[in-house]
């Protein structure tokens, strides 16, 4: 199947929002394989807004459940291992709620996974009152992320949580 993203790059952040979040649940409601879902997402957001230095996944991990691990992105290296209250994934990850870092040098155990990123926004994946991981966004540009993304972004977590497995 072949699916042709619209984008229009001339309009608000929140406007952009509105227009991607329909067209993430269209590519992802009739698809069933879950890394392929995710690696769409994935490519949708970092495509989708100029300032997205890289875009992805951790998840929980099976056998560690105090963990994160690598999944489906799109940007440069990446961090393969992250444990739950370490860096912003973690920190994310552990208070089960959204962190957005306008100056990641001035987060407390900051991991730097890429020297570019200057500002980044996790957004925890939560079903059935358990992480099963965290979205992160990084920005080459400080100050990059704001309560329009937060909304959106957990608004899209929200509408395609039923593609992630229980476990």
């Amino acid at each position: 199947m072949s699916f042709e993203l619209e984008i229009n790059k001339n309009i608000s952040k929140e406007e952009l929002y509105e227009l991607i979040l329909p067209q993430i649940n269209s590519i992802v409601k009739d698809e069933n394989n879950f890394v392929a879902n995710i690696s769409n997402i994935t490519s949708v957001l970092k495509y989708s807004f100029e300032n997205f230095l890289w875009v992805g996944f951790y998840f929980t991990d099976s056998k560690n459940k105090n963990e994160l691990v690598l999944g489906p992105f799109q940007g440069r290296i990446a961090c393969t291992r992250i444990k739950f209250g370490k860096g912003v994934c973690g920190t994310s990850a552990e208070r089960k709620e959204t962190i957005i870092v306008n100056d990641v040098s001035e987060f407390p155990g900051h991991i730097v996974c890429d020297s570019m990123s200057k500002s980044e926004i996790v957004v925890p994946v939560i079903k059935n009152e358990k992480v099963l991981g965290v979205l992160d966004i990084d920005s080459a540009v400080h100050g990059n992320f704001d309560e329009t993304d937060s909304k959106y972004l957990n608004k899209m977590i929200k509408n395609i949580i039923y593609i992630f497995p229980d476990e």
